[in-house]
């Protein structure tokens, strides 16, 4: 997976993901929302048969990638909770 930053001003942060069409891109925009800091999020594909995801994240006063990273670090937490549960599951 590669980043490719786009655009980049002090409450906006624009990138493409590439190689990334649904799953991650999807996931990262729904844990984001739930971030008060957060006025807007979204990506988008540029075609249907596209392998990269455009990402736009805007903030109210926080930096970007701030957030950003938060968010990450919150889905890294929640996908180490899956897999603890799962593991326990499959005992």
């Amino acid at each position: 997976m590669e980043i490719e930053v786009i655009k980049e001003e002090k409450n906006l942060f624009e990138f493409r993901i590439k190689g990334e069409r649904h799953t991650l891109p999807n996931l990262l925009k729904t844990k984001l929302l739930e971030d008060k800091e957060v006025e807007f999020v979204a990506y988008k594909l540029n075609h249907p048969l596209d392998q990269d995801s455009i990402f736009v994240l805007r903030t109210k006063d926080k930096a970007p990638k701030k957030v950003l990273l938060n968010a990450l670090k919150d889905i890294d937490s929640d996908l180490d909770e899956f897999i603890k549960e799962i593991k326990k599951t499959l005992k």
